[in-house]
Parts: structure tokens; sequence; C-alpha cells
């Protein structure tokens, strides 16, 4: 993961531990000015559900793509952090224009959808056939700050789902999981941004399905196997029948 300071001379900050803190301390992993941040301002962790942020305690809040966040919240490759006047893009390391994408059969396709996380359309969900179009040429706006014209056009070609700047603004250049793009082919989780806008693609069709161990049948536990070893089972089976005949003759006797 890297991330990038748009519009500042700060170099980009790659990082690649399981922990990343951030504040204006100076053992801080990522020192930020002290007019920005607290000394201890937040923390940011690899766990399986992803990239978590934690807001650290007596911290300002914070904003993750213009939303304030105050105590947590998930992250992807795409967002932006804003802390005081201070704002970080989060991006991947690899170009997705230079990943290699598998086609996709003809039934994964109608589940394919683009949901809006940020920006005007927040909290639409856009459903994708053949063609989704964003901006003039499309059904869908697309506004941008200072009367800037973009426009998007996601489509499905020789089955795989590609993604291209039909309209580019030079302000507002398009981008995925962080990296400016023209074009680029989709993933399942990958998140388009343009401006304030964010759309993340839902497409669980596109996902790998999950391996299944083989079948391995159960095996036959016998009671004995818990008494112990094969031959204190036997010792005792023995013991046992020793004691029954020493009281059948007993009784024979008696009687």
């Amino acid at each position: 993961m890297r991330i990038e300071f748009p519009n500042s001379a700060r170099e980009d900050f790659p990082w690649t531990q399981a922990t990343l803190r951030i504040g204006s301390a100076p053992d801080n992993d990522l020192v930020l000015a002290a007019g920005q941040a607290h000394p201890y301002h937040l923390r940011i962790q690899r766990d399986r559900r992803g990239l978590v942020l934690n807001v650290l305690a007596d911290a300002g809040r914070i904003y993750v793509n213009a939303r304030p966040v105050r105590e947590r919240s998930l992250l992807r490759a795409g967002d932006i952090l804003s802390v005081g006047d201070c704002r970080m893009l989060l991006r991947e390391e690899q170009s997705p224009a230079e990943r290699e994408a598998k086609p996709v059969t003809e039934e994964s396709r109608c589940t394919v959808a683009l949901r809006a996380v940020a920006g005007p359309l927040s909290g639409r969900v856009l459903s994708l056939q053949d063609r989704l179009e964003l901006g003039p040429i499309g059904r869908y706006p697309l506004e941008l700050p200072q009367g800037e014209v973009a426009a998007l056009r996601i489509a499905w070609q020789n089955g795989r789902l590609w993604l291209e700047a039909a309209q580019r603004s030079e302000r507002y250049p398009l981008h995925v999981n962080g990296v400016q793009v023209g074009h680029a082919a989709l993933q399942p989780g990958d998140q388009i941004g343009i401006a304030m806008h964010r759309f993340v693609i839902d497409a669980p069709g596109m996902e790998s399905e999950p391996e299944i161990p083989p079948y391995a049948p159960p095996k036959h536990h016998l009671p004995e196997e818990d008494a112990g070893p094969r031959g204190e089972v036997w010792w005792l089976i023995v013991t046992a029948a020793v004691i029954a005949l020493i009281i059948a003759l007993v009784l024979f006797v008696r009687f």
C-alpha cells in the first residue's frame, strides 16, 4: 500500500507493516505537522476484514471521503483521509491497468452492480447489463466542482469488465484503487474515484468460489477406544471373566 498527498510537494509514503501509526509525535510511523494532527491521532491495522482505521483517544475527528469518523471505519484503496488540512490518498502499488483480468461466464454478469459510496450519488446501486455510462453521455449525472465535465463508461468486452474515461477532466482524473488510469479491467471490490465520487464494484458472480476440502468419511468410534490401549481392554475382559467364574463356583459350592 502507498499513501499519496494530493496537491502537496510531500513524497509518497509506502508501507507494508501490519499497523501504521499516524500523528505529530516523532515516534509515529507517519509524522504529520503539529498543526494538522494530535501527537497520536490514528492507527490503521490490517486484519482479515482488510484495513481498519481507529481514531485514538482524545484525537480530533477525521474524515474519510468527506465523511466524519469519530472512532472506527473500514478502509479500501482509493479512500481519501483528511486530518486537519492534510489529505492522504490510499493507493495500491500495482496499477489496475497492468493486471491480467480473467474472463467470466455469461451467467456471472447479471450480478454485477456499481455501488456509490461517496458523492452526490451516494447510497445508490447502479445495475450493469451490457454497458453503464455516467456523465453527459449516460443516464446518470457526474457532477464535478468548478463546472468541470467528465464521463466514464463501464462495459463488457470479451468476457471482461472494462472501464474507460470516455471524456477526461484534466483537473479531476479517473482513479481505480487510488491509481490514476485512462482505462482498466475491473475486479470485484475495486473502487472507482473521480473528484468526490466513489463507486465500488459489487460482483459476487465474478469472485472465485472457495475451495471445498474433499469429503472424508467419519471413522467409526468403538467404545473400547476410550477405555485405554488395546492390551488394557483385553486384560479387563479376562479379569471380569475370572471374577464371574469365581462367583459362580462359590455359589455352586454353597448350594
